[in-house]
């Protein structure tokens, strides 16, 4: 699968309301979940010649509207892998000690340590998101948060951080089916939120945040790729290729045997 049709270009000009939200494997769904096992197979391979070598580190910034799938893909794609090697990290409203400083303070300090994959489920992009879009501060502030976040975030990548940077995109009749699902059984009630009617009420407006945020802070060193998430078997299938391809992209390798190892019989 070419995954650069996904990537989103440096200062390009995005529409998120022009691209695809529905998209099709070639061989269908049981092919491209075939293909996502083969991939995360691959993927906690590369991912213990992560921890072996310790010399790399990865951040994943999972970006989306309620229901498009964060949790779902942490759990498919991510899931397989050696828990010694990764975190997921949740961002959620931010606290009063949160508050009483820069909205990257709670950030930096979740970015991985060498050896290490860490999963941003929302992330500090909620404050050029949310923010804007229920006027929590003014334009002129959040404006200035994306030269902060590209420098940020090139910091990370100098200091030897690999970042990629997924926003998962569904549709309003796919949102809309799998809240209704989320009312419908009683066991899913605890992931509904009202809040949600609030956002979903104000689609236009949170389009026009993303499109500016992706396209504002997509880089060659931190790119944003755009996921079609209304089929989630296909979300998958492209999300595995693309970490897959990151973490080749390192060429890593085993640190060489400790001295002494030849020739050695356990008694």
């Amino acid at each position: 699968m070419d995954t650069a049709a996904y990537r989103i270009s440096p200062d390009s000009k995005l529409r998120l309301s022009k691209v695809a939200t529905d998209i099709d494997h070639p061989g269908g769904k049981e092919a491209a979940k075939a293909e996502t096992a083969a991939l995360t197979a691959r993927l906690t391979e590369l991912q213990e010649l992560l921890v072996a070598e310790g010399r790399h580190r990865v951040l994943v910034v999972l970006q989306g509207r309620d229901t498009s799938g964060k949790d779902g893909v942490i759990r498919h794609v991510f899931g397989p892998l050696n828990p010694r090697g990764i975190r997921v990290v949740a961002f959620g409203v931010p606290t009063e000690p949160e508050l009483a400083r820069d909205y990257l303070w709670r950030v930096h300090d979740h970015v991985p340590a060498n050896g290490e994959i860490v999963l941003f489920n929302r992330s500090h992009y909620e404050d050029v998101l949310v923010v804007r879009v229920h006027d929590l501060v003014p334009a002129e502030r959040w404006n200035r948060r994306f030269d902060h976040i590209r420098h940020f975030e090139q910091l990370l990548v100098d200091e030897g951080t690999t970042i990629v940077k997924l926003f998962l995109h569904i549709s309003a009749d796919a949102q809309k089916e799998r809240l209704q699902a989320r009312l419908d059984d009683p066991t899913k009630h605890w992931k509904f939120n009202p809040n949600d009617l609030r956002d979903r009420a104000l689609w236009g407006e949170f389009d026009a945040a993303y499109d500016d945020a992706i396209a504002k802070t997509s880089t060659d060193a931190s790119p944003w790729y755009v996921i079609p998430a209304d089929r989630k078997w296909f979300r998958d299938r492209l999300v595995a290729q693309i970490m897959v391809d990151a973490l080749e992209s390192l060429s890593m390798t085993y640190p060489p045997d400790p001295d002494g190892l030849a020739g050695l019989v356990i008694e």
